[in-house]
């Protein structure tokens, strides 16, 4: 029986040895495709993590790296959407990783089998829910600002309900990122997947004053101090972590009787569009507040502001009643 034709990087054979820790692959070689990647760090240590779950696929099913088809990376969608029962979005992240080793291993003359093998199709519809205009006003109601941890929490929480900041960019900001643009008083916030503060937020006076009573009960509020800080005794005055946003968020949930998994930070992040296209803001502008790359985006949260305004069930209604 012939043998299988093993491929090489650069020539050195791509299966390594069972002692790796992305057998049955050689690790030099997935670094040397990690470090090709031009990826913030974070995305490729996302990336190497979906790989080597890849490998161990291979691994567990006893397949023979050389001779892997499109079916078996197809196999490896249908393994993690049913037997590990990963989200869509989730399974979409490891096969872009594979697909990014294959389109990178094509330049070394192995067959790029991951081409056209694509993700799982996720939801249009949010997974998170947001809070009516009530819930919200108690939310910030709850918050006792009697310590410096309440006057941190309740500006923490009025600040997302009143920008739609996402929990990472809360915690990247500094207090040197509040400044002044034609005279208005802005944040500026390193945005999802950007490498550096290049955009902002408008901070109304009823989204900047909290800060300002915040910051003024703080020992630092130096420029380069993080904007919000831990007040735990072992990490005080150390940057706040998005674990910690979430918990600041549920907490206060919790407390008006909210205690429901479709209700996270991300929740409060919905609530502000929402919001700002209920008080009269256009698509577009939302869109700016809401950073959306794509405005298709934006426009699933005005869909769903009409179809509860405009429920054609009232119409059936209106004739039976």
């Amino acid at each position: 029986m012939a043998t299988a034709k093993r491929y090489r990087f650069d020539g050195r054979c791509v299966v390594g040895n069972s002692d790796s820790s992305f057998a049955p692959l050689d690790e030099e070689v997935v670094a040397q495709w990690l470090d090709s990647l031009d990826l913030s760090s974070s995305t490729k240590n996302t990336y190497k993590r979906a790989f080597k779950s890849f490998c161990g696929f291979v691994k567990a099913t006893s397949l023979d790296f050389d001779t892997l088809t499109k079916r078996d990376i197809i196999s490896f969608r249908e393994y993690l959407s049913f037997d590990k029962r990963l989200k869509p979005t989730t399974v979409s992240n490891y096969l872009g990783a594979v697909r990014s080793f294959f389109s990178y291993a094509e330049e070394n003359g192995i067959p790029n089998i991951a081409r056209g093998v694509r993700g799982e199709r996720a939801s249009r519809d949010f997974k998170k829910a947001s809070l009516s205009v009530g819930q919200a006003r108690r939310l910030l109601s709850s918050v006792d600002r009697e310590t410096e941890a309440g006057m941190r929490d309740f500006a923490l929480l009025n600040l997302m309900l009143r920008t739609g900041l996402r929990d990472i960019e809360v915690i990247r900001a500094d207090c040197g990122d509040i400044r002044t643009v034609s005279g208005v008083d802005v944040l500026y916030i390193q945005g999802k997947g950007r490498p550096g503060k290049d955009n902002y937020v408008v901070l109304t006076e009823s989204a900047l004053a909290p800060i300002r009573d915040y910051l003024g009960m703080r020992d630092d509020s130096r420029g380069s101090s993080p904007l919000f800080t831990s007040v735990a005794r072992r990490n005080s005055g150390e940057r706040l972590t998005t674990r910690s946003v979430s918990r600041i968020v549920k907490e206060a949930m919790r407390k008006i009787g909210i205690d429901d998994p479709r209700y996270t930070a991300h929740s409060l992040r919905h609530t502000a569009i929402t919001f700002s296209l209920l008080g009269g803001a256009s698509e577009r502008e939302a869109q700016q507040m809401a950073r959306h790359a794509d405005i298709t985006t934006t426009m699933i949260y005005a869909h769903n502001i009409d179809r509860i305004k405009n429920a054609a069930e009232n119409n059936i209604s209106r004739l039976l009643d």
